[in-house]
């Protein structure tokens, strides 16, 4: 029993993993794109996306799965109330069926990207002004000053700060179960609902603590390989 119950944890777990790396995978990128509206010079682009930003991190995360897991029906409802025109209505209708799995990566790649995008803002703003000029002085294009010389030296200081992020959205992505992710803790929940065993729901700290050791141990690797390079 107990093997079988730890095997069906790690299954699941899996689905934990996917919901992971799926949000790493769009959450990094948009992040920068944020952090490049927010620091914009264009001043409406710029409030609008910190209004933005600040709207997201000051909401709960569960609000938001919430919102984006029912919200397309409620809107559904509300367009064909108003006769909306069908292309938003077949649009919204879609959003409703579309997997738990699915709903909770966008909500998860936006939340996170939010916070992702202050990390990145922090570190490109962190780079002395000095050393952009010099690029400048010798012919570089503010594209190549970005990756040859802010880049590199953004991504030093932003592994810290980054990491923590990170390991946090380990053990956020256990709110996915709210809205009907079958993941780790809720196949451990089913085990109290069913068998009346509690020791599964505990026994799934160890998964996550056993993923956020190995993501510390990168990181340290990282952060080691990047002290060379001195800022």
């Amino acid at each position: 029993m107990f093997w079988e119950v730890v095997i069906n944890l790690f299954e699941n777990f899996l689905v934990t993993l996917e919901l992971f790396a799926l949000t790493l995978l769009f959450a990094l990128p948009l992040g920068l794109i944020i952090s490049f509206g927010s620091m914009s010079r264009f001043k409406p682009l710029s409030f609008l996306v910190k209004v933005f930003v600040w709207v997201i991190r000051g909401t709960p995360l569960m609000l938001q799965l919430i919102l984006f897991y029912f919200g397309p029906g409620l809107l559904v409802t509300v367009a064909e109330q108003a006769n909306y025109n069908n292309f938003f209505i077949d649009f919204m209708r879609d959003l409703n069926m579309a997997d738990p799995l699915v709903t909770a990566v966008i909500a998860f790649s936006i939340n996170y990207a939010c916070y992702f995008s202050e990390i990145f803002r922090g570190g490109i703003q962190g780079v002395p002004k000095g050393q952009q000029e010099a690029g400048e002085v010798l012919g570089l294009t503010k594209t190549q000053i970005f990756f040859k010389v802010t880049l590199l030296q953004m991504i030093k200081r932003i592994v810290p700060p980054m990491s923590n992020e990170i390991i946090t959205l380990v053990k956020d992505t256990s709110l996915a179960r709210t809205i009907t992710v079958y993941e780790i803790i809720w196949s451990a929940q089913d085990y109290i609902r069913n068998d009346g065993l509690l020791w599964p729901l505990f026994f799934t700290g160890v998964y996550f603590l056993a993923f956020s050791g190995i993501l510390t141990l990168l990181f340290n690797y990282i952060e080691k390989k990047l002290s060379y390079f001195k800022v």
